[in-house]
């Protein structure tokens, strides 16, 4: 697959050297809690033999939300506030982190979207107390 947009590809070159891309995690996130996710939903994909969606040809960049949506083709989450909802839902990750590395993991997310939402900043400040 030539298509460099897509989250996980197979890259065309075949052979001793084929491999599997994922491209999604934040080179900031914890490499740790990410390949155990990455590895429990790859465990749960083979134990309940979940068949992988066909590949895109089109630049999924170019796309229109219609033509991703007719493509079965979902959004990563565009807040951590969505993200942690999503998150919630998601027992396959539950699984993988166990109770204690979850809970310690939401916890922490909670007290960062609560700094963030209590933040006051320089843009708020100049659009809203501005007196001028």
């Amino acid at each position: 697959m030539a298509n460099r947009s897509a989250l996980i590809r197979v890259p065309a070159k075949r052979g001793n050297s084929t491999r599997v891309e994922l491209r999604s995690p934040d080179p900031s996130c914890n490499p740790y809690l990410a390949l155990a996710v990455i590895l429990g939903a790859i465990l749960d994909g083979v134990e309940n033999k979940i068949e992988p969606p066909l590949q895109v040809e089109e630049n999924i960049y170019h796309m229109t939300k219609k033509e991703r949506k007719r493509a079965k083709i979902d959004s990563l989450p565009a807040s951590l506030v969505e993200a942690l909802d999503l998150l919630d839902d998601d027992e396959i990750i539950k699984d993988a982190l166990g109770n204690h590395i979850y809970d310690e993991f939401i916890s922490a997310k909670e007290k960062e979207c609560d700094k963030f939402r209590t933040y006051v900043t320089q843009l708020e400040v100049d659009m809203y107390l501005n007196m001028q």
